[in-house]
Order: C-alpha cells, then structure tokens, then sequence
C-alpha cells in the first residue's frame, strides 16, 4: 500500500486530506510540523509527503529542504499545500524540487490528481 505522510498543522486539513487519500486505498500518516514529519521519516519511509507551507515549529519549505539535503529522504515526491497564493512561495518551493501544488482549500479530485501524477500513477 503507498504510504502518505501529510503534514499540516490544521485539524481540519488533516482529517479532510486523509480521509480523501483513505477512501482511495492509500496509507495515510499525520505530522502537526516540519520537526515531527523528519522524526516519522526517520522511523519509516513514506512514497509520499504532501507538506502545508506555514506551520508552526517548523515550516514546509524548511522541511523540504532538509528532506532535499538528506541522501534517505531527497527522492521522496513532495507536494506542497497552502492557503497563500503567494507566487514567491511557489517559486522557491518549484526551485527547491517539488512534485505539485495544492491550494487550500481543494476538491478530493483534485487532490487525487496531483497525488496520482506526483506518484507517476496516470
């Protein structure tokens, strides 16, 4: 089963996001920040990281760049999600090696078809 770590630190968001991913046959993992997402990487792989930006502790472009810096973790597909459609943000997160983008809030389809494409599942 493809394992997902969603990291975010909105209840909300969460239960939304791993519920979608769930119902669709998908192992679905939970990280309130940055810090707890590396920890439960640490512990075990995920074949996907679907990261908010702005948390708190640790944000999202911190947490990727240190995924992209870590040999275990750099291949790991990354898909960013934030509520901001800062375009700056984007760029640095693209700069930095993502796989998608999600705004917030998005449809179930369309987090699927990003989760699907960041996979290579199409």
């Amino acid at each position: 089963m493809t394992s997902i770590l969603i990291v975010d630190d909105d209840p909300n968001s969460q239960r939304v996001l791993s519920y979608t991913l769930r119902k669709n046959g998908y192992d679905a993992r939970i990280a309130a920040n940055g810090e707890n997402a590396l920890s439960l990487l640490g512990e075990s792989a995920s074949d996907l990281v679907i990261v908010d930006m702005a948390m708190p502790v640790m944000d999202g472009l911190t947490l990727l760049r240190h995924m992209r810096a870590d040999e275990r973790l750099r291949g790991v597909p990354v898909i960013i999600l934030t509520g901001s459609g800062d375009d700056y943000d984007r760029l640095q997160a693209e700069q930095a090696g993502i796989q998608g983008f999600l705004s917030k809030p998005s449809s179930s389809k369309t987090v699927l078809e990003v989760v699907r494409h960041a996979l290579g599942q199409e």
